[in-house]
């Protein structure tokens, strides 16, 4: 749906861009054109994330949509270079706006069509926790806002005729846009070093374990990462030597189906470890 979508917005915007010689509606194009190469992106990354694990990836392919986070991340600072260099070139020459209620028109039609995909995208990466799919909704919902500041900026330009006004919104845009790329950034690349879940997930899951607090001695080594859609647990859990490990790895159990219960697609690894006899004296 989404590769669908962007592709008939970026033809539609683009035609329009040229016909009316507005740089907001120009910029709007090339946004809307890193909509789609992020949605074929997406596409391939959430297929080739979702093959299981195999004898040269062991742990999986989810990082896949890591780096198409990423790259989708680059694409949109890229892009919002471009718009800024080329706003301030119509700034310097001003070219007069022709047929803006057309404008206005496409601008209003890309907005309605990715509103209600991105939510549509965005309830499925909710879903399913994909990074992927997660930025592509953040891509379409962002094509949304730019979408409706330009067709104000074209309304008041068609009521004032302050041209000025056109290139000024492409540079607002393109901030606006590098800003919500910043965002994404911050989400898809720190999984690439495995880095920790957030504190909110780190905590729910400790409070999972510490709900057994009466059925263990202590545990350390606690670690979280994420690898895609894909959350990775691991600590040591340290038992009573007293226990026979049927009943230990029966406890292991029931924490591991706690935290599934909480994120369905985690791999957790628990170590268990006897009493240490300084610490029993």
């Amino acid at each position: 749906m989404s590769v669908i979508s962007n592709s008939f917005v970026v033809l539609l915007k683009i035609i329009v861009g040229f016909f009316t010689g507005s740089v907001a509606i120009i910029s709007e194009a090339i946004h809307s054109l890193l909509d789609l190469a992020a949605s074929i992106i997406a596409f391939f990354s959430v297929r080739i994330s979702n093959r299981p694990a195999d004898k040269e990836h062991p742990y999986g392919h989810g990082k896949i949509e890591n780096i198409s986070g990423t790259i989708e991340t680059i694409l949109i600072f890229v892009a919002g270079i471009w718009i800024i260099y080329e706003c301030i070139h119509k700034l310097i020459n001003p070219v007069s706006i022709k047929l803006p209620l057309l404008g206005i028109t496409v601008m209003l039609i890309g907005a309605i069509i990715n509103f209600i995909v991105s939510k549509i995208v965005g309830r499925t990466a909710e879903k399913t926790n994909s990074v992927a799919m997660k930025s592509n909704a953040l891509h379409l919902l962002t094509d949304v806002y730019t979408s409706l500041g330009v067709a104000i900026s074209l309304f008041i330009v068609n009521l004032t005729g302050w041209t000025f006004l056109d290139p000024i919104i492409g540079v607002v845009l393109a901030i606006f846009i590098m800003f919500e790329a910043f965002k994404l950034l911050k989400e898809s690349f720190p999984p690439l070093l495995d880095a920790r879940l957030t504190a909110n997930e780190e905590k729910s899951i400790l409070q999972v374990i510490e709900s057994y607090k009466n059925e263990y001695i202590e545990f350390h080594d606690f670690r979280t990462r994420r690898s895609g859609p894909e959350e990775y647990v691991d600590f040591h859990l340290v038992v009573s030597s007293n226990k026979n490990i049927k009943t230990a790895h029966e406890l292991c159990d029931r924490i591991e189906k706690d935290i599934h219960a909480l994120f369905k697609r985690a791999h957790v690894l628990i170590h268990l470890e006897p009493e240490n006899e300084r610490l029993r004296n």
